[in-house]
C-alpha cells in the first residue's frame, strides 16, 4: 500500500467487517520472507510462527498472548524464545510494540512503512489497531527533530479513541 493511501487504508482494516484479515496475514508474512530472503535475515520456524501468531488479530498481542496462541496449535514455546522472536520481528520491521499497551502487532505496511513515522489508532473499546503513515507528517517530524539537533530512531505516534465501527455501535 502506498503512502499516500495509507491512512485510508488503516481506517478501513478497524471499520469494516468485510475487510479479509486472512489477505493480511498472508503479506505480512510474505513481506518478512521477502526482506529475509533479500538481506540474509535467518527468518526462522519459531520467529515465522511468533509473526503468524501476531498476525491472526489487528488487536495487539501482549508476549504471553501470543505464547497463548502458540499453544493453542502446538506444544507451549518457551517465554525466553517468543520474547527473542518478538524482538527479531520489531527490529526487523516485521513487528510493532504498542508502548502504552506493552503489547506486538504484525506490521501492516510492508515497503511503503519503510523510513516513515508510524502512526497507531487504538480503538479503546474493541481494541484493534490500525497502522498509517502520511508523508506530510513524516516531513514535520523531520524538521522538528532536525531543528532540535535530534536524530529519530523510530518515529511513533499513538492516537487512542474509537474506531468507525466502534462510534456507530454507540
Amino acid at each position: 500500500m502506498s503512502t499516500a493511501t495509507a491512512g485510508t487504508e488503516a481506517q478501513n482494516v478497524i471499520e469494516h467487517s468485510d475487510h479479509d484479515h486472512d489477505h493480511c496475514a498472508r503479506d505480512a508474512i510474505a513481506h518478512a520472507e521477502a526482506i529475509s530472503a533479500a538481506t540474509g535475515l535467518r527468518f526462522t520456524d519459531q520467529r515465522r510462527k511468533v509473526l503468524t501468531a501476531l498476525a491472526t488479530s489487528h488487536v495487539p498481542a501482549s508476549a504471553y498472548e501470543v505464547i497463548d496462541r502458540l499453544a493453542a496449535e502446538g506444544p507451549r514455546p518457551a517465554p525466553i524464545s517468543v520474547y527473542r522472536a518478538l524482538e527479531f520481528l520489531v527490529e526487523n520491521g516485521f513487528a510493532h510494540r504498542i508502548e502504552s499497551r506493552n503489547a506486538y502487532v504484525a506490521c501492516s505496511r510492508g515497503e511503503a512503512g519503510h523510513g516513515a513515522a508510524t502512526v497507531f489508532l487504538l480503538c479503546e473499546r474493541c481494541g484493534a489497531a490500525a497502522e498509517a503513515s502520511s508523508p506530510a507528517l513524516t516531513e514535520a517530524l523531520a524538521a522538528v527533530t532536525h531543528a532540535a539537533g535530534f536524530a529519530p530512531r523510530a518515529p511513533v505516534i499513538e492516537i487512542r479513541g474509537l474506531c468507525a465501527r466502534c462510534q456507530q455501535a454507540t
